[in-house]
């Protein structure tokens, strides 16, 4: 099934790095000193990415430390907390700390010898750079906002993958295969510019964030692709 492609993006946060553990391991220790003990961990996620989702429109060309700060200021301002700018700075910092997923590194050891890899992540590549050590193999291409100079879900992001495996590997979009867990910044652009996707959909047992996927493939986590290869 999946022999027809030589190369695939992935995203990386929410992908291989477990995006939701790493941002509620950075702000639970806040919420809980300001007193929030009651938010769950489901409205946690949901309302930062959608401020986050918010900032990374309005400030396209901000690194992702600064985008996740102001988020935390948002938050604050959202439940009617102090804000802890200390904490806000801390939070922004700690991207490369946010750990992997357990199946990442076999998978991309496995899936790297068949396909050209390559990431296509809404970070900064200070911060990716960190989170590489934690993925185990060297990608053949990083591609981050800061480099574009936008954020997914913009069809640029897409536009300069395409572009770049083209001219580096000689790869089109017929291809190319774009793996990633958000249906918002991932699936929904990558499909609708014909671009086959794979759903990493990590949330299978919660449901994803903001709506449905329609999406080539399906599987659960990254094992779940390493089987469909195999397959």
């Amino acid at each position: 099934m999946l022999q027809e492609f030589k190369a695939i993006t992935f995203d990386c946060y929410g992908t291989l790095i477990d995006w939701e553990r790493g941002i509620l391991d950075q702000l639970r220790p806040w919420l809980d000193r300001s007193g929030r003990r009651d938010l769950s961990d489901a409205m946690v996620v949901e309302t930062y990415a959608r401020l986050e989702a918010a900032c990374e429109a309005e400030t396209p060309t901000a690194l992702y430390p600064a985008i996740i700060e102001e988020v935390h200021a948002r938050l604050a301002r959202h439940w009617e907390l102090r804000p802890d700018p200390v904490a806000a700075h801390a939070f922004g910092q700690s991207v490369g700390e946010w750990p992997a997923f357990a199946d990442t590194t076999g998978a991309l050891r496995y899936l790297k010898q068949f396909f050209k890899l390559a990431i296509l992540s809404n970070v900064d590549r200070a911060s990716f750079a960190r989170s590489n050590e934690k993925l185990g193999v060297t990608f053949d291409l990083v591609l981050t906002a800061e480099d574009i100079g936008s954020y997914k879900p913009a069809r640029r992001n897409f536009e300069v993958a395409l572009d770049r495996l083209d001219r580096t590997f000689g790869i089109g979009k017929g291809a190319l295969l774009h793996a990633a867990c958000s249906v918002f910044h991932d699936i929904v652009p990558a499909s609708a510019m014909g671009i086959p996707a794979a759903w990493i959909n990590r949330r299978n047992d919660i449901g994803a964030l903001g709506q449905a996927a329609r999406a080539d493939y399906e599987v659960a986590d990254m094992a779940g692709l390493v089987a469909l290869h195999k397959k």
